[in-house]
């Protein structure tokens, strides 16, 4: 099975920035839309954000909007979450994963591969 691969993350104090990369083979990557979601302990997952099949469209969740930013090097099969002005709040574990269609909301039941995880810390 094809696997989307995670990497960046890690801890920061508040106000700092992150990065979140994702990146996988071209067959996962080519033609898919790539959101990012997050989970912390006892919440449920929370859509983040996600970027169209060619990086036209991004659609971001209300408590990232102006903060996070989403884009893709769709040459270089990746997708990345730049993460600035982070709160304590946003502490979780986040994923990236991918889907067939851009819909307004989106769907988590329509993404049907997702990376291993990376653990976000923000601390106050």
């Amino acid at each position: 099975q094809e696997q989307l691969v995670q990497s960046g993350g890690g801890s920061v104090q508040a106000g700092g920035s992150l990065r979140l990369s994702c990146a996988g083979s071209e067959d996962i990557f080519r033609g898919y839309v790539i959101g990012w979601f997050r989970q912390a302990p006892g919440k449920e997952r929370e859509f983040v954000a996600q970027i169209s099949r060619r990086g036209t469209s991004t659609l971001y969740g209300d408590s990232v909007k102006g903060r996070f930013t989403i884009f893709r090097d769709y040459a270089k099969n990746t997708v990345t979450l730049r993460m600035s002005s982070l709160k304590p709040e946003d502490t979780a574990h986040y994923y990236c994963a991918r889907a067939t269609f851009y819909n307004e909301p989106p769907s988590d039941a329509d993404f049907d591969s997702w990376g291993q995880g990376t653990q976000v810390t923000v601390s106050s």
